[in-house]
């Protein structure tokens, strides 16, 4: 049974910081992109199209943590992440610190069938984006007025920042999972990263295993939540073995990762994960995550809060 959810990012997600046409709009933007990967999906398309179109539909919709609503970072660029890969083959991409992209997700498939690589970095993977006719924007393309001042207000207060609630405690990072019509599985993710972030800082979003994993034998994750806990953690991988090796079912295996191990390590965020026959989990331990899921039999939510 063909499957898709989606995520938009997790966090301090409060009703009393957020209007009701802020609600609205979050909701159109997640339904948008639910319909972008689903439509594929229903067509008999693959897993790979619908968790890349997915994701690009959230990259180009400010309101979320990716590609044109990407935050700043503290050199006032916009250094993006993305990372997919293909559970029938195991093959994956990513890229980490690239600017003027617009669509990272694109970049990191690119990557995954066009290269013998998996990961390129910054330059370089703008270089190859140019040469395999990616894409490509402006600053002015990703400049927003929300993103600069939360940048000012970091910088005033000389800290990170995470994104999506006023006091800047949600994760802002995108991301889609699919079960297609032939059994295959594909992830994907991407993400602004933290606003003012420093030193090159890459989290989870492009790390294969920590924040994006497919397996079409157990599992396809994307992850949302402070990228340093979930690399440490090895998220999206974890659920997978525990499936593989223990024979635990996604649930348990997602509930145990997300509510026990992250939570007692001090890690705050959540996921997305659909198994080969079409289950979805979507668990988190912060107080919201933007999320949206639908299947072949037209069962699905679009949610917020927790």
């Amino acid at each position: 049974m063909y499957t898709i959810a989606i995520h938009g990012g997790s966090g301090t997600i409060n009703r009393s910081e957020i209007t009701p046409e802020q609600v609205k709009q979050f909701r159109q933007g997640l339904e948008a992109a639910l319909d972008a990967g689903y439509n594929i999906l229903a067509r008999g398309g693959p897993a790979l199209d619908a968790v890349e179109q997915a994701v690009r539909s959230l990259e180009e919709n400010e309101l979320f943590n990716a590609g044109k609503g990407a935050v700043f970072s503290a050199n006032g660029k916009h250094e993006m992440d993305a990372s997919i890969m293909c559970g029938q083959s195991l093959k994956a991409g990513a890229v980490a610190g690239v600017t003027n992209v617009r669509n990272p997700i694109s970049l990191a498939r690119a990557v995954m069938e066009q290269s013998e690589n998996v990961f390129l970095l910054g330059s370089g993977a703008e270089d190859f984006a140019r040469e395999h006719k990616l894409t490509l924007e402006p600053d002015d393309y990703f400049f927003s007025h929300l993103r600069f001042e939360q940048l000012k207000e970091a910088q005033k207060e000389n800290k990170t920042q995470l994104d999506h609630s006023k006091k800047n405690t949600g994760k802002g990072t995108v991301g889609a999972v699919a079960l297609d019509s032939e059994g295959n599985l594909a992830s994907a993710t991407s993400t602004g990263g933290l606003t003012n972030k420093k030193y090159g800082r890459v989290g989870d979003t492009p790390v294969i295993g920590a924040g994006t994993y497919a397996n079409n034998q157990t599992c396809a994750v994307s992850c949302t939540g402070y990228g340093e806990f979930f690399i440490r953690s090895v998220v999206a991988y974890d659920i997978s073995c525990l499936m593989e090796y223990k024979g635990l079912s996604l649930k348990k295996a997602c509930d145990y990762v997300v509510q026990d191990k992250l939570k007692n390590r001090g890690g705050e965020g959540g996921l997305i994960a659909i198994d080969s026959v079409g289950n979805v989990e979507l668990p988190f331990n912060s107080e919201g995550m933007y999320r949206a899921w639908c299947n072949e039999a037209g069962k699905g939510e679009v949610a917020i809060f927790g």
